[in-house]
């Protein structure tokens, strides 16, 4: 049996926070109001007919653990950057606000996959290792399709001479050249390199860069601010 594969990212807009974090913030981490966030994700659950349980939150650390979830988790997974579940009906969800959001999916096993994959997470091969747990769980290499949600760009991800050849000698294609002309990184690049590598050929790239959409939360743009979410699930 094929599952149907939904994903889903929000915006800032429609949401109960308020400025700097307004709207619709999704991050519980950010300094924002409690009571805000917890309507703006019920508000996000009942919008996508999942219902109060029906979304497996992280506790973010840009580090590189997967865990497997298999059922509702109270509170939110903690010390992770990957989910993974075999489970019809349970949203993964990855906040961010520059970081790439990887959504990956196996219709065909029944396995789904969200990942938050920042500079370092995305150097210490989180990515990579979402996969690995994928794979371990069922799905096939040539049946994985994966979407890079809406982050930052490499024309406004300026980073230190150095620090872009470290990250290019651990997730090749990263290194890129700002707007400014100085030295920048372009994760979603590097990443989508990565994943081919690995044997994933369908891979699609959200076009949107999170520092030039006023329509989305953006630390590089202005910190503090809130946080993106994107989910994906199996129907």
């Amino acid at each position: 049996m094929t599952r149907r594969i939904r994903c889903v990212t929000t915006t800032r807009d429609g949401g109960a926070s308020a400025a700097p974090f307004d709207t619709f913030n999704l991050g519980d981490h950010v300094g924002d109001d409690p009571a805000a966030v917890a309507a703006n994700r019920a508000r996000l659950a009942e919008s996508v007919g999942l219902g109060p349980d029906g979304i497996v939150w992280m506790n973010q650390v840009h580090g590189d653990r997967v865990v497997v979830v298999d059922g509702p988790v109270g509170g939110a997974i903690d010390d992770a950057d990957g989910l993974v579940t075999t489970r019809p009906g349970l949203a993964l969800a990855v906040v961010t606000a520059d970081c790439v959001p990887v959504l990956a999916s196996d219709p065909r096993a029944g396995v789904v996959a969200a990942v938050h994959a920042g500079r370092a997470g995305a150097k210490l091969g989180v990515v990579a290792r979402a996969v690995e747990v994928m794979l371990a769980n069922g799905a096939h290499v040539e049946d994985i399709s994966v979407v890079l949600g809406p982050a930052v760009s490499g024309r406004n991800y300026e980073v230190p001479d150095d620090m872009a050849a470290d990250v290019e000698a651990a997730l090749p294609g990263s290194r890129t050249t700002t707007a400014r002309g100085t030295a920048g990184l372009d994760l979603r690049s590097g990443i989508a390199r990565q994943l081919t590598e690995l044997g994933i050929a369908k891979v699609g790239v959200d076009p949107r860069c999170t520092v030039d959409d006023p329509n989305l939360f953006s630390h590089r743009r202005s910190a503090p601010t809130g946080r993106l979410a994107s989910l994906v699930w199996m129907e």
